[in-house]
């Protein structure tokens, strides 16, 4: 039964996608904000067969710490999950990606469209500049810009350490950040096609103010908090860790 919903949700994926991109691009002469706006219908639908299809459930916990100014939200990044549930979580998202996703057939067209920031990962301080350039713009327009400080998809259990751009937007735009933790990898694990249901936990942690704070303390700040956070929501997958490496992630 799992293995025919992760099929029929494949096939409901290569179906509609194509279609809202090209519906997407029949308008590409919006406004920006119209055309972001102009997808949810989609990821609603596809958060809608997430849920009845593959049965895979939700809650978030600390919804009362999202605060009423666009803010940058640095997120623990475990499957392609979060892609389309932090779009119904928080309004008016703005995600920075990799500009090689540009590359894929109408998921990476439909990429360009949005406004969102694609940035060359590779190209070290020129980066840095394109988030905090291109960032702070989308802060100033209204959106809350997602940052996966990880870099990339990392499995339940693991860590990686974290990338600096999103403290680096933060203190350069003056916005506060938002730590979130999640485990949507348990049940939706990296290129997998198999998807088995369950409950993700999305929690979203207090603010961060960067005003006054060094770019060092503001990363290390959201680091710590989401990296203990995981430890709370999945504690199976950290039954291995001794009490003076869960002392220092939460320190």
């Amino acid at each position: 039964m799992i293995f025919l919903r992760s099929l029929l949700f494949m096939l409901a994926m290569l179906i509609t996608t194509p279609l809202i991109v090209l519906a997407l691009l029949g308008v590409f002469w919006l406004p920006s904000r119209q055309r972001r706006l102009f997808v949810m219908p989609w990821v609603r639908l596809v958060m809608w067969l997430i849920r009845h299809l593959l049965g895979i459930e939700y809650r978030v916990l600390g919804a009362e710490n999202i605060p009423a100014t666009p803010c940058v939200i640095l997120c623990k990044h475990q499957s392609a999950w979060e892609t389309f549930a932090l779009q119904v979580i928080f309004p008016l998202t703005s995600f920075v990606y990799k500009r090689e996703l540009h590359w894929l057939p109408f998921f990476g067209w439909g990429l360009k469209l949005m406004p969102f920031v694609g940035i060359d990962r590779g190209s070290g301080k020129e980066a840095l500049r394109q988030v905090a350039e291109r960032g702070k713009q989308r802060l100033a327009e209204g959106y809350n810009v997602v940052i996966f400080p990880e870099g990339t998809r990392v499995a339940p259990g693991e860590q990686r350490k974290f990338k600096i751009g999103g403290a680096w937007l933060a203190i350069k735009a003056g916005a506060p950040v938002l730590p979130v933790a999640l485990n949507s990898g348990e049940c939706w694990r990296r290129q997998a096609f198999i998807k088995t249901p369950g409950l993700v936990t999305v929690s979203i942690g207090p603010i961060i103010d960067p005003t006054g704070k060094k770019l060092e303390a503001v990363n290390s700040a959201a680091e710590q908090w989401i990296q203990a956070e995981m430890r709370h929501i999945s504690p199976h997958y950290y039954a291995h860790d001794t009490p003076e490496s869960t002392t220092s992630a939460t320190a």
